[in-house]
């Protein structure tokens, strides 16, 4: 499949914590460093994401906020 998205991060899923109807996947990207997702428990379902699979992070932003 290709894409648009030019930021592809790949990784491995270090943990996916499931709500109601929400899910926070973690994306383990090297040096320590982790990505954190919020998507729908459907979509983890649907992808049958867990710990330890080999995914890729997909960042698409128009805007970058930062705080001090």
């Amino acid at each position: 499949m290709k894409l648009s998205t030019r930021n592809q991060i790949k990784g491995k899923v270090a943990e996916v914590v499931k709500g109601k109807v929400m899910a926070k996947v973690k994306i383990a990207i090297g040096g320590g460093n982790v990505i954190t997702s919020t998507i729908t428990v459907d979509a983890v379902n649907d992808l049958k994401l867990k710990k330890g699979d080999e995914v890729i992070a997909l960042i698409k932003a128009s805007s970058v906020m930062i705080g001090k």
